[in-house]
């Protein structure tokens, strides 16, 4: 990765747009970025890394620490970066968040962050991502470092060199997760310790299990150990003895159970035998029962007998009654017979003599008005049924003869009457040709009317995709305004909780810092405490110790730094989320600020409202031009249909009038004929009334003197046969038979009262013959009773005694089965417990694992190798072969993580010493050469990155010149290749020896300018 450019504006002490040319230096390879403190040197570093991860080095507070105070309101904060990754070159456009003008009206807002990476392709920058997401996503596949990773492979911030070198095994392997990726090996151990713990549970729960059984056995068991005992049965172990073990318990419960099958056998015979006693109680009961019933019905026999016999003198009358009812029954038919044939002929000689009066007095009639029947010739009044007869057939000769002009005369009304409404249906015709013609003629101009009204409505209703569209927008707005004011909430808290968050994140990094500073000031105390006389001090190693500093009055353990740092390590983490929440809330708010257009709720809804107006007037315009399309429609069709009824009026019309003129001449005709027919009579129909009147009153006469001649021949004979029916069944008279009369219900009754007593004597006979061996008196059931109740109770108990035999039988068994089950699976969960319980404890660097290294650091421990390997090749030739680094994997004092200890070996003493017993710039050095071999070893993880440009943020001002020489001939060896090294540093040696100069200072207003400054070179 080469670096070619930096562009940075508004940003930390940089007010206005500064330009960073690296590639001027491409040549020298090596150059100094110097100034004064303060000036913003290492600002040219953060710039670099907020470009590329959005955060920086030295300080991960909100965005107002990354704008420059010097900016004013209006002017922007951006930095830019343009790299080179193999053949493709990169540039990354980035600014924080920072408040601006509004747009509109007056104050301020915030701007939103944005980023924006381009690629140069044919020389043009073409954009390949604009958000935040999709940056991060890019950078890692362009860079292939991450931002820890990048920070101590590049840049290599001011403070990092020594806190690698110096950091205890715990801090280191933190830093070493961060940079190797190898937390998957920690969610290994924490997976297994799941398992493990797990599997523990699994046996303690079967464990459990087991005693729960048995504890809910314990009472059953008791209970037969006692029936036992009871029954000088030999008993098993009982309480008074616990049971050494699990298995003497369950063999304990085993035994309980054998002894309970044997009590059920024993109680189960018993309720066999008291079963066997009740069932003969109950059968000598039920024998006892049967006879007391049978003397009972016997007694109750004996009684009914007497009483049958004081009421024999009742049922001998009404069984007299009965007969003649029966007699009375037999001569009902012939004396209704009777009265009914006289009765018939009463009627007949009745209407025989009404019939002659009506025949009189219709005669009468026609004689009055006519004199004679139309030349027919009238009977007599008296006149005989044959010759009525004959009379009447002739007059029903003639009116068959009429009767076909009556019907004429009927139909020439009607047909008259039809005539005049052809003639007012065809004026009606005349009259509605007459109107459609003049609608025809209106139909034109109210179709071309219609059509115009189509129009208007259709350019109106073409606006309603625009409305909606501004409806759906507007009210996109007015939702975003919403979310601003929720999201405005949101951020505030947000911004508060990250301040807070950093606020205690300083504190604890303070407070660890004020430890450390306490713990190396009484270092010195600790180890006078451990020197023995004549033995050398494990620092200097004289065996003489004069002078032993004293201890501190308030020492730091170990243990509260570690807290210390565990507390920082905690609020570190926590300050990230809070910032990384706050950094959220913030874009979530910049995106709703825009989507809400910076417009206020009136204007939205004004806006929203004329909208909406528009929108409800086109859809207006469109139902109505579909309403003017069907009426136009409907008009089209009138005029079709007008137009075919016109011609289909006209041709009924000559139709109509060609038929009224047939219809009358045949009328004409037809009445002429019928006024021939009507003689001196109004009509055809009266004439043939008059005359079918006296042709009935003939026929009714003749025919009713019939009758009565009929009937009073009937009713002799039946009188007759009345009167020999009295006789047979020796009645007197018609009265007497009447008198004997019973209706049907009553002789049934009387019938069924003779055949109860019949049937009760019977039966109360039978019962006294099939009783009478028994003994008079009644036999005792309340002995028997007893005796029953006593054998039942005693049969419950022995039932209530089998089914708790059973119960106990079979909650022993099941409890023992279940035991035997249980007990089996402990042993198999022990098994697999102890296997993996090992082999977590193993891999987490627990007992059995001797070195107490867990799996994650066993392989950093294995990355940390090469490190030393790859750092000792520079730190020989800066140290001139005194000091090489040694990996250590020695077991870590009270607990803490081994196997990634570094300590320094010194030529000089043969003796490995700590870190910390460096002197300043021997720390520099051996902190240099790590982090030289740190970067090697990243870089080759990362798939063997090529480093073209390097940052060193360090203090080179703790070396003395010759130390200064050697580091600077490591530090030209890194430009082999065509690197280029840039250097950050005060140092007046190293700006006399570094030509290639990056110089930062400050201006009179206060802000900071950047001024390159590159030597010349003479042509060769």
């Amino acid at each position: 990765m080469r670096i070619h450019r930096i562009d940075v504006e508004g940003f930390g002490p940089f007010r206005t747009r500064q330009s960073i040319d690296l590639d001027a230096y491409a040549d020298d390879g090596i150059f100094l970025i110097s100034g004064r403190t303060g000036t913003g040197k290492s600002s040219i570093l953060d710039a670099v890394c907020f470009a590329l991860y959005g955060t920086t080095p030295r300080y991960d507070d909100t965005e107002k620490r990354l704008r420059s105070d010097h900016a004013q309101p209006g002017e922007p904060t951006e930095v830019a970066v343009e790299f080179t990754v193999g053949d493709r070159m990169w540039r990354i456009e980035r600014s924080p968040g920072y408040p601006r003008p509004k747009k509109r009206g007056e104050g301020m807002t915030t701007a939103d962050p944005s980023v924006e990476m381009y690629e140069r392709i044919d020389g043009e920058w073409q954009g390949r991502a604009a958000r935040e997401r999709e940056v991060s996503h890019l950078v890692g596949e362009v860079v292939g470092l991450n931002q820890q990773q990048f920070l101590q492979v590049i840049l290599l911030a001011q403070g990092r060199f020594a806190r690698f070198l110096l950091a205890k095994n715990d801090e280191r392997q933190v830093l070493l997760r961060t940079l190797f990726g190898t937390r998957r090996f920690e969610e290994y151990e924490t997976s297994l310790d799941d398992r493990r713990r797990a599997a523990q549970a699994a046996a303690a729960e079967q464990t459990q299990t087991l005693r729960l059984i048995l504890d809910q056995a314990a009472d059953d068991i008791a209970a037969v150990e006692r029936r036992v005992a009871d029954g000088n049965e030999s008993a098993p172990p009982s309480d008074a003895a616990p049971a050494p073990s699990v298995e003497h318990d369950i063999a304990r419960l085993t035994a309980a159970a054998d002894h309970a099958e044997g009590l059920e056998t024993a109680v189960t015979q018993k309720e066999a035998a008291l079963r066997a006693a009740r069932d003969d109680v109950e059968k000598a009961r039920d024998e006892r029962r049967a006879v007391h019933e049978q003397q009972t019905r016997r007694n109750l026999a004996r009684a009914r007998i007497k009483q049958l016999d004081l009421a024999a003198a009742a049922t001998d009358t009404v069984r007299a009654e009965l007969a003649a009812a029966r007699r009375a029954e037999t001569v009902r038919p012939a004396i209704d017979a009777a009265d009914r044939a006289h009765e018939a002929a009463e009627t007949a000689a009745e209407t025989a003599h009404a019939a002659r009066s009506a025949w009189v007095e219709a005669l009468a009639d026609v004689r009055t008005q006519r004199g004679d029947a139309e030349g027919i010739p009238l009977p007599a009044e008296d006149a005989e049924p044959e010759i009525l007869d004959g009379f009447a057939a002739d007059v029903q000769r003639l009116i068959g003869g009429w009767e076909p002009l009556r019907q004429q005369e009927t139909q020439l009304a009607q047909r008259a009457d039809d005539i005049e409404r052809q003639r007012e249906h065809l004026a009606t015709l005349e009259t509605r040709a007459y109107d459609i013609e003049a609608q025809r003629n209106a139909l034109p101009e109210r179709i071309d009317s219609v059509n115009n009204d189509i129009s208007r409505a259709t350019e109106r209703a073409s606006r309603r995709e625009a409305a909606q569209k501004h409806i759906s927008d507007l009210e996109a707005q007015f939702s975003a305004l919403n979310e601003v004011k929720r999201l405005s909430t949101s951020y505030a808290q947000a911004v508060r909780a990250a301040s807070a968050a950093v606020e205690a994140r300083a504190a604890a990094e303070h407070h660890l810092n004020q430890l450390h500073a306490r713990r190396i000031a009484g270092i010195a105390g600790e180890i006078a405490d451990v020197l023995v006389a004549g033995e050398p001090c494990a620092v200097c190693g004289s065996t003489e110790h004069p002078a032993p500093a004293p201890r501190s009055d308030d020492p730091v353990t170990p243990e509260q730094i570690d807290a210390a740092d565990t507390a920082r390590a905690t609020a570190a983490g926590e300050a990230d989320q809070a910032q990384t929440a706050r950094q959220q809330a913030e874009l979530s708010l910049r995106d709703a600020e825009n989507r809400a257009g910076g417009r206020t709720e009136v204007e939205i809804s004004g806006d929203l409202l004329a909208a909406q107006k528009q929108k409800d007037d086109a859809e207006a315009a469109l139902r109505e031009k579909s309403a003017l399309e069907r009426q136009r429609d409907d008009l089209a069709d009138a005029e079709k249909r007008l137009e075919r009824e016109g011609r289909d009026i006209a041709s009924q019309g000559g139709t109509l009038r060609g038929k009224i003129e047939e219809i009358a001449a045949t009328w004409e005709k037809d009445n002429a004929a019928v006024q021939s027919a009507r003689g001196a009579f109004s009509s055809v129909a009266a004439r043939i009334g008059v005359a079918q009147r006296l042709a009935s009153r003939a026929t009714v006469c003749s025919d009713s003197h019939r009758e009565a001649d009929r009937s009073r021949v009937a009713a002799r004979t039946a009188a007759e046969a009345r009167e020999q029916v009295l006789r047979d069944n020796a009645f007197v008279s018609v009265d007497d038979a009447r008198a004997a009369s019973r209706p049907a219900a009553e002789r049934e009754q009387m019938e069924q009262q003779l055949a109860q007593a019949e049937a009760d004597r019977a039966a109360a006979q039978q019962t006294i013959t099939e009783t009478a061996h028994l003994p008079a008196e009644l036999v005792d059931l309340d002995s028997v009773e007893q005796a029953l109740l006593a054998a039942r109770e005693q049969h419950e108990t022995a039932v209530d005694a089998r089914s708790g035999a059973q119960h106990l039988t079979r909650a022993l068994r099941n409890a023992a089965a279940r035991a035997e089950q249980v007990h089996a699976r402990i042993a198999d969960a022990l098994r697999r417990a102890t296997v993996v319980t090992r082999l977590a404890d193993t891999v987490a660097g627990r007992p059995p694992n001797t070195k107490r290294m867990n799996l994650e650091t066993f392989v950093l421990a294995a990355e940390l190798e090469e490190i030393v390997e790859a750092a000792n090749v520079r730190l020989a030739e800066m140290s001139a072969g005194r000091y090489s680094l040694l990996h250590s994997d020695a077991l870590a004092r009270r607990g803490a993580a081994s196997g990634l200890g570094i300590e320094v070996m010194d030529s000089y003493t043969g003796q490995a010493r700590p870190p910390h017993s460096l002197s300043g710039g021997e720390t520099f050095l051996a902190s240099l050469a790590l982090a030289l071999g740190l970067a090697e070893v990243v870089t080759g993880r990362a798939g063997g990155i090529r480093l073209d440009t390097l940052f060193i943020d360090e203090g080179f001002g703790s070396l003395d010149g010759e130390t200064l020489e050697t580091a600077m001939r490591t530090l030209d060896e890194l430009r082999q290749g065509g690197r280029t090294v840039g250097i950050i540093s005060h140092v007046d040696a190293m700006k006399e020896q570094i030509p290639a100069q990056l110089r930062v200072r400050h201006t009179r207003e206060g802000w900071s300018i950047v001024e390159q400054d590159t030597p010349t070179r003479s042509a060769p």
